[in-house]
């Protein structure tokens, strides 16, 4: 979730950020390496927002940064080999980059595959003896803890300590396998000692598959495209380089169909992980796999998995996907550590189902339209494409003549989008005025606003939001925030993404989004709202905050060492909405339902003891190891149900809506399910209840405004 895009939330089946490939791995030219690195170099320090100055000092973060994505758990280089690295290069890197011999990133890859061959021996020595389990040990993976190995000493004991954790993993899941099966027809119960060696031999299949990962699909092209992306994202999270070939898949996964589970993933420190699901996709239908979940393992069918340890996202994705209606088994790690198998079958993605739309919730009197929203969409290559402010405006205009009390807009895993339509949306809710600002790096500032005085919907809005709500979502929240035009639901905070990129070709005008040298996606401009604050790094602030699993796991900007700041400029003048309501109130009613429901505790008593378990130590004793993982999974499992209602919303389609899909079964379904899984949204129950203490407070003031000439008469 840290790597976030603004022009759209990528819906494909891959987004590749680290060990990807320039292309078919042929010689590079001589002197291709450099063009590429002083190109971006200028890039950077002429068009980035707020570009580095590209010196020692900058040389010394890239050091250490592309050092760490290539040893992320410091079991590969020796102390002596950083030693031998950081005196040649730690300070050359902004040399290389200014136009002087590409070395450095040869230099520690060539280190690199020798250390690498030293420890596929290592490993095939531990792996060819027997784990024992009975030891009080701990292993640690987080290279952020561990200084470089002072000799091949240190460094094997790291790699038993790892591969025995690997072992258990899979040790554990072969005893509770047999503990299930035992007595059942045909199934084979096999010892403790040959259920270690079947353990043991699944562990080497996976590390064999990673050093030959190394060997034969990590070579210099690789390398190198990996030290710049550590030159790009050292500037802050969202600069980027595409290789050719990448750049090439990115456009083609736009703007093609394929046959998948719908789920966006990404590279992330050694491993696949979900970064956004496609509504409307098998693997949202499911409900089983949700961003931040790791994928370890694919299957085809019953066919025996394939580990992913080494993987990168582009090789996944051709697991993943396959012919429409066949069976893919994901082995999955989810945030709070437990593993699951999800079980999907592929499907054709369909763009259309992911537009705005729409359903009626009943809470007492009170009829409350709900609008989905999942991405800020546009056809930028069409002009006549689905628009998604056009398309919101539709589902408003059909909700009012639904003649609801109040509407609710679902911003929740809202990535972005497009600027023009954040800004058209919001106007719809308000009279003319600002709805954000943008400043460039020339400290120039401009102001986006909505000229229509009309206003669409006036009546009483809130607007659900979660710490995945990014960029665009976070503007149309914020406007609505400052205008106190509504009521803002969900986490403390929302992701706090307030820059802008754009896609440029490395050619030498810097001109159109592809070239054969490659791209990159620049931050040139950083938002602002009306009230002058950015929305980097602080997000915007719930007015109601409600209690979620990932409230206190790390995966919104301010999280990432190279977010830029936050800052703020002046506020452009805007007149406060007149609400009719006392948002105080509001806030306090909610809080009185939030003090005084079970299950709202709950989810913040576990997800605050969850997040303390993931701090990748382990324990390598068996019983321990069991201990712990039953408590994870119970916790995981409590969660799981008590984000779901008891009893239902009652959540309809529109009149005239309920077989909106008719001439597609599978839509059809899907569309079912979606309004099925809004019954048991118990965030959304929330959200309907607050919009209905302001239909409440308004018509409070309404009666008390109609009595005043009453009393005068008399």
């Amino acid at each position: 979730m840290k790597r976030l895009p603004f022009v759209i939330l990528i819906i494909v089946a891959g987004t590749f950020l680290a060990f990807q490939s320039m292309g078919s791995g042929t010689k590079t030219p001589p002197g291709k390496y450099e063009e590429i690195l002083k190109l971006v170099g200028e890039m950077l320090s002429q068009g980035h927002y707020s570009p580095q100055d590209i010196n020692d000092a900058f040389s010394k973060k890239i050091y250490k940064k592309f050092i760490a994505d290539l040893d992320p758990e410091k079991n590969i280089y020796l102390q002596a080999d950083m030693d031998l690295l950081q005196k040649k290069y730690e300070t050359r890197i902004d040399d290389e980059i200014k136009g002087s011999s590409a070395e450095f990133f040869l230099a520690a890859g060539k280190t690199f595959n020798t250390r690498m061959e030293e420890a596929a021996l290592v490993c095939n020595e531990i792996l060819s003896k027997p784990f024992e389990f009975t030891t009080d040990e701990e292993v640690l993976l987080d290279g952020d803890q561990l200084s470089y190995a002072a000799g091949s000493a240190e460094i094997k004991e790291r790699w038993r300590k790892k591969l025995k954790y690997l072992t258990l993993e899979r040790y554990s899941d072969l005893l509770e396998t047999r503990d299930k099966n035992k007595g059942k027809e045909g199934f084979v119960v096999k010892t403790d000692e040959e259920l270690e060696k079947d353990a043991r031999e699944k562990t080497k299949k996976v590390i064999d598959r990673m050093f030959d990962r190394f060997r034969f699909k990590f070579n210099d092209d690789d390398k190198f495209n990996l030290f710049v992306n550590a030159i790009t994202t050292t500037m802050d999270p969202h600069t980027e380089f595409f290789p050719p070939v990448d750049k090439r898949y990115f456009d083609e996964e736009m703007s093609g169909s394929f046959f998948g589970i719908g789920a966006s993933l990404q590279y992330d420190d050694g491993n696949i992980k979900v970064s956004s699901i496609l509504t409307g996709s098998p693997a949202f239908k499911s409900g089983e796999l949700q961003s931040g979940d790791l994928i370890q393992k694919v299957a085809q069918g019953k066919d025996e998995p394939v580990d992913l340890t080494g993987f990168v996202v582009t090789d996944a994705v051709k697991l993943i996907r396959g012919k429409k209606g066949t069976e893919v088994r994901l082995t999955v790690k989810k945030l709070d550590g437990t593993v699951k198998v999800v079980t999907l079958i592929r499907d054709k993605i369909v763009q259309d189902e992911t537009f705005a739309r729409s359903a009626i919730v009943k809470n007492g009197n009170s009829k409350i339209g709900y609008i989905f929203l999942p991405e800020f969409y546009a056809d930028f290559e069409n002009p006549n494409g689905p628009r998604s402010y056009i398309d919101v405006a539709k589902e408003v205009a059909k909700l009012k003549e639904e003649k609801v009390d109040g509407i609710v807009i679902d911003l929740r895993n809202n990535g972005g989008g497009s600027l023009y339509d954040v800004v058209q949306m919001a106007g719809l809710f308000i009279e003319d005025g600002p709805i954000v600002q943008v400043k460039d790096r020339e400290n120039k500032a401009s102001v986006l606003k909505d000229k229509d005085k009309s206003v669409m919907y006036s009546g009483p809005l809130a607007v659900m939001v979660n710490e995945f709500s990014a960029s665009a979502s976070e503007i149309f929240a914020a406007a609505i925030q400052d205008y106190g035009r509504g009521v803002i639901i969900g986490s403390t905070t929302t992701y706090g993404k307030g820059t802008v990129q754009r896609n440029i070709g490395l050619d030498q005008s810097f001109t159109g989004s592809n070239s054969d040298l490659g791209t990159v996606k620049l931050t040139l401009q950083k938002f602002y709202r009306i009230n002058g604050g950015s929305t980097q790094l602080k997000g915007v602030s719930s007015d109601i905050v409600l209690p979620d699993q990932y409230e206190n796991l790390k995966v919104r900007e301010k999280d990432d060492v190279d977010a830029l700041p936050w800052d703020e400029i002046n506020k452009s003048p805007y007149a406060n909405w007149n609400a009719g309501y006392d948002l105080k109130v509001i806030q306090q009613l909610s809080s009185q339902r939030l003090e005084n429901d079970q299950a709202f505790k709950l989810i913040k008593e576990n997800s605050d003891w969850l997040a303390k378990q993931n701090d990748k130590r382990y324990s390598l004793q068996l019983d321990k190891y069991r201990k712990e993982q039953k408590a994870i999974r119970s916790t995981f499992a409590q969660n799981e149900t008590l984000i779901r209602l008891k009893d239902d919303l009652s959540v309809s389609a529109l009149t005239n809506e309920e077989n909106k899909w008719a001439n597609d079964q599978n839509k059809q379904e899907r569309f079912n399910l979606w309004l099925k899984s809004l019954r048991k949204d118990i965030y959304l129950d929330q959200a309907v209840k607050v919009v209905n203490d302001i239909i409440n407070q308004q018509n409070i003031v309404k009666s008390k405004l109609a009595e005043e000439p009453v009393k005068k008469a008399f």
